[in-house]
C-alpha cells in the first residue's frame, strides 16, 4: 500500500486564507479555526496571497493576521503531519521556507498583527514579517517544538537566532517554554504591543503611515529589500545592493518630489511612482 504523500482531498476545497485590500494595505488573514493552524493548503493559499499583494501596484504594505481573537496561529496542523509520510513532511517544510522567503523578498513592508497566541509555526510566520505588533494580553509566544521531539522546522532556528542572538535563541527553543508578549518585546522579537480595544483599526492606521501620500512607499520597500538582502552577505556586496536600490529610487517621481519639497520647504506628497 502506498504511503500517504499528500493531504486529504477534502482539504483542498477549503478556503483558509482571507485576502482584502484597503487604502494601499493588503490584509492576509489565516482563517482555520479554532487555532489557525497551517497545512499544505494554507501554505499554498498564503503563497498565492503574497504573490497577489506583490503584483498589485496599489498595495504598498502587507498585514498578516489571524482570524478570531484567540490565535494568530498555533503553528503546523499536528493531525495533518501525523497522517503523512516523512517525504511529504520534508517537502511541506521546504514549501513553507520558500513561501516565507517570498514574503521577505517582496519589496513591500510586511507587518505581523499578532492578535492572539503565536506559537510554533505561527511565530515562524510572524518572524518572516518586517515588523511584529501584538495585542496586549492576547496570548503567549514561543517555539515549543522540542516538546514534540522535533525542532522549529520552517525557519525558526535561523530567524530567531538572528533576532535575539545564538545563546538566547537556543535557550528559548530547548526549554520549549512560551512567554508573554512583554518578554518577547524585551527579547527584540516584538516591535510593539498595542491595546486590545481597536487593535486592528490601530494596526491599519499604523500601516497607512507607510503608504502614499504619507510616505514614499517605494523607498520603504527598497529599504526593506536592502536590509533583507544585505544582512548576511559581505559588506562590499551589501553596499552594492544598497547602491542599486538607491539608483532605482533616484529615478522615481517620489525622489524628485521629496527633494523638491525639501528645497521648497513644504510637505512632500508622494504617489509611489
Amino acid at each position: 500500500m502506498a504511503a500517504i504523500t499528500q493531504p486529504a482531498t477534502g482539504e483542498t476545497a477549503k478556503q483558509v486564507v482571507n485576502y482584502r485590500t484597503e487604502g494601499g494595505v493588503a490584509v492576509i488573514e489565516m482563517n482555520d479555526p479554532p487555532a489557525n493552524t497551517y497545512t499544505y493548503e494554507m501554505n499554498r493559499q498564503l503563497d498565492e496571497a503574497i504573490l497577489k499583494a506583490r503584483m498589485d501596484n496599489d498595495v504598498h504594505v502587507i498585514v498578516l493576521t489571524g482570524a478570531g481573537d484567540k490565535f494568530f496561529s498555533a503553528g503546523a496542523n499536528i493531525k495533518m503531519l501525523a497522517s503523512v509520510d516523512p517525504t511529504f513532511k520534508y517537502y511541506f517544510c521546504l514549501h513553507a521556507n520558500e513561501m516565507l522567503l517570498r514574503l521577505e523578498h517582496t519589496p513591500k513592508l510586511v507587518i505581523a498583527a499578532i492578535n492572539g497566541h503565536c506559537v510554533g509555526g505561527g511565530l515562524e510566520i510572524a518572524m518572516a514579517a518586517d515588523l511584529r505588533i501584538a495585542r496586549k494580553d492576547a496570548g503567549k509566544i514561543g517555539l515549543p517544538e522540542v516538546n514534540l521531539g522535533v525542532l522549529p522546522g520552517t525557519g525558526g532556528t535561523q530567524r530567531l537566532s538572528r533576532m535575539v542572538g545564538k545563546s538566547r535563541a537556543i535557550e528559548l527553543m530547548v526549554t520549549g517554554n512560551t512567554f508573554s508578549f512583554e518578554e518577547a518585546k524585551e527579547f527584540g522579537i516584538l516591535n510593539d504591543i498595542f491595546e486590545r480595544d481597536g487593535f486592528m483599526d490601530n494596526i491599519m492606521e499604523y500601516a497607512r503611515q507607510f503608504t502614499p501620500p504619507n510616505k514614499a512607499a517605494k523607498a520603504v520597500g527598497r529599504i526593506k529589500r536592502a536590509v533583507q538582502t544585505g544582512w548576511e552577505i559581505p559588506m562590499e556586496s551589501a553596499l552594492a545592493v544598497e547602491r542599486e536600490n538607491q539608483q532605482i529610487l533616484f529615478q522615481s517621481d517620489d525622489a524628485k518630489e521629496g527633494l523638491a519639497a525639501y528645497v521648497e520647504k513644504r510637505p512632500a506628497t508622494f504617489t509611489a511612482k
